[in-house]
């Protein structure tokens, strides 16, 4: 028997699929106003939910972030689905470089100075601008910007992305009141230290899966040609910007250059050094494609900028971007899929392009590629190009579709897939809209379900992180303001169900001895499919009769 070879469980393997659900962005919060699962009709989840459901951590240290006090999210909640196990992520790894010193101390950093200096080109550093530390942090920056004065260069410059999702959404002037402080603290007779550029991040620059290339390219002609609308100061843009576009979130805030009686303060030009500070993944890949591509056609880049580039960690480690970084990231091995993979275990993966990564790449350990052709199916369903709150429905149904078709094959014998709606509409911040999405993750799932059944399977429905289970800000006694909407993921804890129609589990889910969290998921499934889960994987929550 090899190393990868699992031992048979203690329970049967069901007859039919096992398929996993992820409802993303749904969870368990305070029943009230603000929660858009609560208010939703929902009598499929309320039937499932009444029969068995135990509540998993999925943020914070069960995750692998810092501390309890930091949002879980679709990255990280998929690397626990898949991985089986708890691995630092990206926000504890950067957190840890910085307070070793090792962020600033490597050969990436070294060679990113080196560049501008013998160039006499500024560092541009891009990113989101946020303490939500989700895609990146504040602080971070700030660490980057006083090494880079410690190292004495002459000039830096600063592209920022807007949140507006990942904290309160007309929070912007906040985090570039603070940046300002330090860039004038850090101003001098030999250090020009300013911001070039910015936008709202789901306007420019941080599209993912290529689902809106137009984003990037918006972004690039921001941040690299100088070419956009002009302004003063970052701070008289979103000034503006909120006074022609009343209500707009700081993510759709359009993009803007800042400019002096010389034009665009900083372009980025040949022989420049740039460095992306965002530490999360999937909103990276497409501006580091952008910069390192030999060959790129998903829009007019113009000639490879000759430039040095490099980010906070390598986004896929598959394509190897970026080529140069300053922080490892986490080394993901021994998934959940390649254990399958080696079983021979047919599987199906499917959601809409704004999740996909997620049943695919993030649930792999950080892996691109099919690990076996043969065995492994996805299936991506293009996703709108609109605004989410004016399609709350999404693609739930043609992914339910497309699950059904596979597992009517009585090929597979897993299957994962994600319903996007109750995060991405969560983000939008519409009450109405969030529970239209919920209650359409309910009207399709009802219907899934129903075809498990019929094959002999089994389901786990689950989330990978809160969103939509508190929609409106609170005030500091707890009560909700209803003028505030809230844009964020919670901190909230996600329900874990088993549909079990015929009663062939000789098991019940319970939580056991300890938290439970995203990572015990895989030994679950791996449990009712007939196996043992490998050493050091999370327990499986399921318990005999």
């Amino acid at each position: 028997m090899d190393a990868w070879t699992l031992k048979r469980g203690l329970l049967p393997p069901v007859t039919g699929p096992v398929v996993v659900v992820v409802m993303d962005g749904v969870g368990l919060g305070p029943e009230d106003a603000g929660n858009a699962f609560f208010q939703a009709r929902t009598p499929v989840l309320d039937g499932l939910l009444a029969q068995s459901c135990v509540p998993l951590a999925a943020h914070g240290r069960a995750v692998g972030l810092p501390s309890d006090d930091d949002m879980g999210n679709s990255e990280v909640g998929h690397n626990a689905l898949g991985a089986g196990r708890v691995f630092s992520q990206g926000a504890s790894l950067v957190e840890a470089a910085l307070q070793s010193g090792e962020l600033v101390r490597g050969e990436t950093w070294r060679w990113l100075i080196e560049g501008a200096r013998a160039a006499g080109q500024p560092l541009h550093l891009l990113g989101l601008l946020s303490d939500g530390n989700v895609h990146a942090h504040e602080r971070h920056l700030w660490a980057l910007l006083e090494a880079a004065a410690e190292a004495r260069l002459p000039q830096v410059r600063v592209h920022i992305l807007l949140d507006g999702r990942d904290v309160e959404e007309h929070s912007a002037l906040t985090y570039v009141e603070r940046l300002e402080a330090r860039l004038a603290a850090l101003r001098g007779p030999e250090r020009d230290y300013r911001i070039a550029s910015g936008g709202g991040r789901m306007w420019i620059t941080m599209d993912r899966y290529e689902a809106d290339w137009a984003m990037v390219e918006r972004g690039w002609d921001l941040h690299v040609r100088g070419e956009g609308r002009r302004f003063p100061s970052a701070g008289a843009a979103i000034e503006t910007l909120r006074a022609e576009l009343p209500g707009v979130s700081d993510q759709y805030l359009p993009g803007f250059v800042i400019a002096d009686d010389d034009g665009p303060v900083g372009p980025i030009r040949p022989g420049a050094s740039v460095c992306l500070f965002n530490f999360r993944g999937d909103r990276a890949v497409e501006i580091c494609r952008a910069f390192e591509d030999e060959v790129f056609t998903a829009f007019d880049r113009g000639p490879r900028p000759d430039v040095r580039f490099a980010g906070m960690m390598q986004y896929d480690g598959d394509l190897k971007l970026p080529q140069r970084f300053l922080v490892t990231p986490p080394a993901i091995d021994r998934s959940l899929n390649e254990y399958l993979v080696r079983q021979g275990v047919a599987q199906f993966a499917c959601s809409e392009t704004q999740k996909f990564g997620h049943v695919t790449y993030f649930w792999n350990g950080n892996r691109s590629g099919r690990l076996d052709e043969r065995l492994e199916v996805w299936e991506e369903i293009p996703s709108d190009l609109v605004s989410f709150d004016e399609r709350p429905w999404m693609k739930a149904a043609e992914i339910t579709d497309a699950t059904l078709r596979a597992l009517a094959t009585g090929r597979f014998r897993h299957a994962r897939i994600n319903y996007a709606n109750g995060d991405m509409v969560g983000h939008t911040g519409d009450l109405r809209a969030a529970i239209l999405a919920v209650e359409t993750v309910d009207l399709v799932l009802g219907r899934l379900l129903k075809g498990i059944a019929a094959l002999g399977g089994v389901a786990l429905v689950t989330a990978d992180h809160g969103n939509c289970d508190e929609m409106y800000q609170r005030q500091k006694g707890g009560a909700l303001d209803l003028t505030r909407p809230r844009t964020s993921h919670t901190l909230n804890a996600v329900p874990l169900s088993l549909f079990d129609p015929a009663g062939q589990v000789p098991a019940v889910l319970a939580a056991g001895a300890g938290r439970p969290g995203l990572a015990n998921v895989a030994a679950t499934v791996l449990d009712l499919l007939g196996f043992s889960a490998p050493e050091g994987y999370e327990a499986s929550l399921l318990r005999p009769r």
